[in-house]
């Protein structure tokens, strides 16, 4: 199996004052990920995931309506899915995708297109057919959308890379994962960018010399 990592009806003037307010516990649901999935042993990981999955549903429950609480709740079963593996994990990433798409369809811009960044990268890593729903035309579409919102970010360009990686696209790859390695630090998330780092420097270190 390959790998599985590594989110309502309202008027428009509703929806435009909703959009200006904060959305309390999400920066704690954000610290919380990067905690379990950058510091945690491994083998406690899928526990921890597990119930930050269960609050952020409450969040999703507590904001109807809202694109950023389903990005999370997509963010936070996707990698619980990676951490708990197996057939069982398709489930998890099978009601990420639908909250991704749930998102896209409320505000495909919310938190810079990550909507577009997640539910590419679970494209090209859940297994196609007949296991899973995996498609890497749909992975390159959905990443490159990622792409043109938010195209200096970190996590858009290293999922790319990777993704190209995956397809033996090494010279271009390389080139994305030190686009986001350059990506201008984010002042509520260092931690989520410490890890990320390491990881696009231990995928330039799998790349071919030669390319």
């Amino acid at each position: 199996m390959k790998r599985i990592l590594l989110t309502l009806s309202l008027c428009v003037a509703s929806v435009a004052a909703l959009a200006e307010k904060p959305i309390d516990g999400l920066t704690d649901i954000q610290h919380r990920w990067a905690e379990i999935q950058y510091k945690m042993p491994e083998a406690e990981r899928e526990k921890a995931f597990e119930a930050l999955a269960e609050q952020a549903d409450a969040l999703v429950e507590q904001y109807p309506g809202r694109a950023e609480p389903l990005i999370w709740h997509g963010i936070v079963l996707s990698t619980y899915a990676g951490a708990k593996g197996g057939l069982g994990a398709l489930k998890l990433v099978k009601v990420a995708r639908s909250d991704f798409e749930r998102a896209l369809s409320i505000d495909a811009s919310a938190l810079q297109g990550s909507a577009y960044t997640s539910l590419g990268s679970l494209y090209y890593q859940v297994p196609g057919w007949p296991l899973g729903f995996g498609d890497d035309e749909k992975a390159d579409a959905y990443l490159k959308e990622a792409l043109a919102i938010n195209p200096d970010g970190i996590d858009p360009n290293y999922f790319y890379g990777d993704f190209l990686m995956d397809q033996g696209r090494h010279g271009e790859a390389r080139r994305y994962f030190q686009k986001a390695f350059q990506a201008e630090s984010r002042p509520d998330r260092p931690l989520a960018d410490e890890g990320r780092r390491a990881e696009i420097k231990e995928k330039l270190s799998e790349l071919p010399t030669s390319e």
